[in-house]
């Protein structure tokens, strides 16, 4: 679920904080930098485990900073495929189950990953899993806040880097005071979460932690 990655960086460190030790401001603004932020194709950045080299400090013509490359190890949540988790469901959609594990909320168990035959409950918006029995059908009923233990099956990566405005052309002109944006609905996108697991449930002892339980 966690690991260390290594990685290189050129950190800035103001004048105000070279009273400090080194290391203490280097990681400081590593932290500051990369702490709670998906870095793609890596995971979710948590916490700097150490500092393994540092390079020299200079000082560039009209900036009062130093600079430092920096070689250090960060903990980086990134669960393998095929790994067992435990979470809570967060709330559930026509989408599937959503899943939170505190730190992290982009987990979703698509609807043909549940245990079937499933079934969304519109009224009370909630997944259901029709357990068969000799004595016919029980709902279970997939509430939130309820623990889960799911498998990751796929992850997703976004590359949400900042681009720059699109320019709609146009055969026809602009009049004068008439505007040149698009409308709402199409100039307002779904933003995308940067990392997402997909979760499955659809095998024996996964699912809610009650199911198994009782």
């Amino acid at each position: 679920m966690f690991m260390l990655v290594e990685m290189v960086d050129t950190v800035r460190i103001l004048p105000s904080d070279f009273e400090k030790q080194l290391n203490d401001a280097v990681a400081e603004e590593l932290n500051k930098k990369l702490a709670n932020k998906v870095v793609y194709n890596v995971g979710l950045c948590i916490c700097l485990y150490d500092i393994t080299k540092l390079e020299d400090s200079y000082i560039f013509p009209g900036d009062g900073a130093s600079h430092t490359k920096v070689h250090f190890r960060f903990v980086v949540f990134h669960p393998f495929l095929d790994e067992i988790l435990i979470g809570k469901i967060k709330y559930c959609s026509q989408e599937g189950v959503h899943v939170t594990m505190d730190f992290f909320d982009d987990i979703l168990i698509p609807p043909e990953s549940l245990q079937q035959p499933a079934k969304f409950d519109e009224a009370e918006q909630v997944w259901v899993w029709e357990y068969e029995t000799d004595e016919g059908a029980h709902d279970l009923y997939m509430d939130q806040g309820e623990e889960i233990r799911f498998k990751v099956a796929d992850e997703v990566f976004v590359d949400t880097s900042p681009t720059g405005p699109t320019v709609a052309t146009s055969d026809t002109p602009a009049q004068p005071g008439q505007s040149t944006a698009p409308p709402a609905e199409e100039s307002a996108e779904k933003k995308e979460a940067p990392y997402t697991l997909i979760g499955t449930i659809c095998e024996p002892g996964l699912g809610l932690l009650s199911w198994w339980n009782s």
